[in-house]
């Protein structure tokens, strides 16, 4: 069920690209690449990284599975999903931050977190998430900093793009299922998004006046304008022309990272957009899966690794290749 602020927008959705749909063979993958994470939950629900980050990859993992049509106890893997549901919400502290344990988590891991359970209790209604929801959004609220951003820790500090880029999506997908978000919390942080970007280059920086332009900062950076209803913005389309220049191209330790929001947010562009990018991120993933029978995983694209593992990277290759079901709120117009 989408959400009313999904339904009420998707009246100024582009086009769209009818021949981008999932085919036999790659919906064949994507059935086994479920397996393989069903295989690969613990018996308390969760699924980490290194034995650590455990709030945040269950997140990935339960959106890939809701990307596919999967929600609690509905769908082929309604069980994997409720118990992977049900162990997030034991990582929900009183105070609202969502961590598995003191010391393993930070804003990102709150910000996808927050994320997930959005997009479940907008489609289940599940009255124990709401409370628990709320309190995750209070949190990222009363965290902002004067800039409009956030950083790595639940407190008052300096902001980057990848950080404040998860808290705006968690606030939008919070909002859109009806939850109390304050417009003002959304407004300041598009202004920070925004400050980021560079003119020169036509895609987003790490900090404001930070760094250089970067293929995975662009990505979060122009998804989040997107979700926050800001699909045609000039931002938007320079930045989506800034993925397609550098696709592939640049150093690859924000590969899996990147292409989790390039894949929704050229999709929310539509269109010859969409169909061109689908056409190149597609067979670059089937390329690289990995098969065991009917089982199917990948090993990260990103040479550095850092914080990626098959388990990981399994479920962000999957959501993408799973974009064209159109089942997530967030990736509709």
């Amino acid at each position: 069920m989408l959400s009313l602020f999904a339904v009420l927008v998707r009246a100024t959705e582009p086009p769209a690209a009818p021949d981008v749909v999932v085919d036999a063979p790659t919906e064949a993958v994507i059935k086994g690449s479920l397996r393989y994470l069903a295989a690969k939950q613990a018996p308390l629900g969760y699924w980490n990284y290194n034995n650590s980050h455990h709030a945040a990859i269950t997140s990935y993992v339960l959106l890939c599975y809701l990307s596919t049509g999967n929600l609690p106890n509905e769908g082929e893997f309604g069980k994997t999903v409720a118990r992977g549901t049900e162990f997030l919400l034991s990582c929900c502290r009183n105070d609202g931050y969502i961590a598995y344990d003191k010391g393993e988590s930070n804003m990102y891991g709150h910000g996808i977190a927050t994320i997930a359970l959005a997009e479940i209790y907008g489609q289940t209604r599940d009255a124990s998430i709401r409370p628990r929801l709320q309190r995750a959004v209070t949190l990222i609220v009363s965290c902002q900093n004067a800039e409009g951003g956030w950083r790595y820790q639940p407190r008052v500090a300096d902001a980057d793009i990848s950080v404040t880029v998860l808290q705006v999506v968690a606030l939008r997908a919070a909002k859109n299922s009806g939850l109390d978000v304050p417009q003002e919390t959304i407004d300041r942080a598009v202004r920070y998004v925004k400050s980021c970007f560079d003119e020169r280059a036509g895609g987003f920086r790490y900090m404001p006046r930070d760094r250089r332009a970067g293929f995975a900062r662009t990505a979060a950076a122009i998804y989040s304008l997107q979700v926050c209803g800001l699909y045609d913005d000039p931002l938007v389309k320079q930045g989506s022309a800034f993925l397609f220049d550098r696709f592939m191209k640049e150093p690859t330790d924000w590969i899996t990272y990147g292409n989790f929001y390039a894949a929704p947010a050229q999709y929310m562009i539509g269109g010859d957009t969409w169909r061109d990018w689908y056409g190149r991120v597609k067979p670059t993933l089937l390329a690289n899966v990995r098969r065991q029978g009917e089982v199917c995983y990948w090993r990260p694209l990103d040479e550095g690794g850092r914080g990626v593992n098959d388990v990981y990277a399994t479920a962000v290759y999957t959501t993408i290749l799973a974009v064209p079901y159109g089942y997530l709120p967030l990736y509709q117009r």
